[in-house]
């Protein structure tokens, strides 16, 4: 993890900030003094009085020379989720979509190059990894994420692709850009995306778009399961319905931003 290059006006203490509350995530909820400044690619001075702010401010706690990060922080998260109209409106569709099929459905928005989840509404438990808002992957590994990216101009792509490393999560990852590219055309020409086994052994997704009023893709929405469900069973009995919730929660978006 390295910090972002600061503009003119930057401040470069909060962007450091930032960095060392980042350095946390759900794998290294616990870290030394050492890791942090690891992690962050922070000096471990400036980390060590960062830490000891944000223990001041309530964000951070210590216990036996490891911080951790506390609840205050859902505080930063809470505030772009409570003013996010997109998550509130897709909740109920999202609901409909999850009883409908029996599986874990999700939105997510484009944040960088990596997918970040907004609304969930959970059946079962069926990654090692456990998903809440917030949560983020890869978006070249995810079905969500190939409907994000394939979204998204020409140009953005080709930058994408030349500076993403398509790492193999399992050994059925795309890793290979041109091929990456061709899957993302197919995307886009049929208007979803099907991911099978390719973020963890043993789990499959399908996403479709979710469209702004101007038909731009602002977020996309899936439903995920396991290889105990085959392909052709999800394009049969899940992809209905997933375009439909799409469609409904696309619409919505419309009348509210007035479009």
């Amino acid at each position: 993890m390295t910090e972002p290059g600061p503009r003119a006006e930057s401040l470069q203490s909060l962007t450091r900030g930032l960095a060392v509350i980042r350095a946390f995530d759900a794998e290294h909820a616990e870290l030394s003094l050492a890791e942090v400044a690891r992690r962050s690619g922070i000096a471990r001075a400036t980390a060590r009085r960062i830490l000891h702010t944000l223990e001041d401010l309530g964000y951070v706690r210590l216990r036996e020379n490891r911080f951790a990060l506390t609840p205050r922080v859902l505080e930063l998260g809470g505030a772009y989720l409570a003013s996010s109209s997109l998550a509130a409106l897709a909740r109920p569709h999202l609901e409909d979509l999850t009883a409908a099929g029996d599986e874990s459905s999700s939105l997510s928005e484009l944040d960088d190059d990596e997918i970040v989840y907004v609304a969930r509404v959970e059946r079962r438990r069926i990654m090692r990894v456990s998903i809440g808002l917030g949560t983020r992957f890869p978006a070249y590994a995810t079905s969500m994420g190939r409907v994000l990216l394939a979204g998204r101009p020409a140009g953005w792509v080709d930058a994408y692709l030349a500076r993403v490393r398509l790492e193999g999560l399992t050994d059925r990852t795309i890793t290979d850009a041109s091929e990456l590219r061709a899957e993302l055309d197919r995307v886009r020409e049929q208007g979803w995306c099907l991911v099978d086994e390719e973020l963890e052994p043993g789990l499959r997704s399908i996403a479709a778009p979710v469209r702004d009023g101007a038909g731009e893709v602002v977020a996309a929405v899936n439903v995920s399961t396991t290889t105990r469900r085959s392909v052709l069973e999800i394009q049969e009995h899940l992809l209905g319905p997933l375009l439909a919730c799409a469609g409904e929660i696309s619409r919505d978006l419309a009348l509210t931003r007035g479009r």
